[in-house]
């Protein structure tokens, strides 16, 4: 008995937030039919003109965004940026550098050197503990 599988295939949106780009900027005929697993890693592997053009340019979604600017997407919200932003538009904020985005910068600076704080505070545990054992 053999079993069939169909096409892996997955909807637009899942397929624009791992491709890294803005679901609304994408071409209707991208955000109007299932990707299929083929179809997304030919995306991957030689990205057409509108995919090269959006991650360059923009609009980006708010995790490039918040990755661009070097905060979290929290932090984003916290400075009233709700919507997509061009490259354009996150160099001109990086150049007017707000105060809200110095302060979401240093808090993401913080948490990043707590994060490797714990992390070599667990490995310094797992370590000791391997000794013991």
């Amino acid at each position: 008995m053999t079993s069939y599988h169909g096409t892996q295939t997955m909807k637009p949106a899942t397929a624009a937030k791992k491709l890294g780009v803005y679901l609304e900027a994408t071409p209707a005929e991208f955000r109007e039919g299932a990707v299929s697993r083929d179809e997304f890693n030919a995306l991957q592997a030689d990205p057409p003109e509108w995919l090269r053009e959006l991650r360059r340019n923009g609009p980006h979604p708010r995790p490039v965004v918040a990755a661009k600017l070097g905060v979290s997407i929290s932090g984003l919200a916290r400075g009233g940026v709700t919507e997509a932003l061009t490259t354009e538009q996150i160099e001109a904020l990086k150049q007017e550098s707000p105060e809200w985005l110095r302060r979401e910068r240093a808090t993401q600076a913080e948490v990043r050197k707590e994060t490797v704080r714990l992390k070599e505070r667990r490995a310094e545990k797992d370590a000791r503990a391997e000794e013991r054992s």
